[in-house]
């Protein structure tokens, strides 16, 4: 199929292998970025409140990207959703191209912020949680999207010390466990978080309905994560 019949048709989950199959170059990630693709499509697909028509809408829920080598699949389902066009897949990566080797909050419709730096969307996740705590915005949810390495970042272990006692409920966070983390131990993610307050429960990330009841599972007065296991692909 060629990018002029991609456009304007209207794009499932079986239609994202041939989108990131658009992306090519050395830096794609490739292993790491499929690790997120069942999380990313069942967020966006079932769960978040967020359209492209709602991009500026104070009542969205935000999306953060924080797992720093997930973009190409990350773009696959912005644009299979709309939020950016499928012509612009073939150019990722390149100098003149708004889809960076990291998603720009400034670049990328749909994308709530900068990312890269390892360590950071957790944090971000919970100010953001703060700012609509303080303007009394209690509908729109927070979702960040981490990797399990990322554990071994100290900011990380800030964030999630300060959020469950803080009683932040908007705040969600699926941490992607591909066994790729330096510092771990069967189970210790979800523990981690529960020991700090947090609502955890651990399912298997290729299994969709698995992931749909895990997010959308309730806790009151809590931050919830979910730890989505996935096999180790070099990632």
């Amino acid at each position: 199929m060629t990018i002029t019949e991609e456009l304007g048709r209207t794009h499932g989950y079986a239609d994202l292998p041939r989108l990131m199959g658009l992306m090519t170059g050395d830096e794609k990630h490739g292993p790491a970025a499929t690790s997120t693709l069942d999380v990313l499509w069942v967020l966006y697909d079932r769960v978040l409140r967020v359209r492209p028509e709602q991009r500026e809408d104070p009542e969205r829920d935000r999306f953060l990207l924080s797992k720093g080598h997930g973009p190409m699949a990350y773009y696959a389902v912005l644009a299979a959703k709309g939020f950016l066009p499928v012509d612009w897949l073939p150019q990722f990566g390149a100098y003149d191209s708004p889809l960076g080797h990291h998603p720009d909050r400034t670049l990328v419709p749909g994308a709530e912020i900068g990312s890269g730096s390892l360590g950071h969307g957790l944090p971000i996740a919970v100010g953001t949680a703060l700012g609509l705590r303080a303007q009394g915005l209690d509908r729109p949810r927070v979702w960040a999207l981490i990797g399990d390495a990322e554990l071994d970042e100290g900011s990380n272990h800030e964030a999630i010390a300060f959020a469950g006692p803080a009683g932040l409920e908007q705040l969600h966070t699926v941490v992607v466990d591909n066994a790729s983390a330096s510092h771990a131990r069967p189970g210790g993610i979800a523990a981690r978080f529960e020991a700090a307050g947090w609502s955890a429960l651990t399912v298997d990330g290729r299994d969709h309905e698995a992931l749909y009841t895990a997010f959308t599972a309730p806790h009151p007065g809590r931050p919830h994560v979910v730890v989505a296991r996935v096999e180790p692909k070099n990632a």
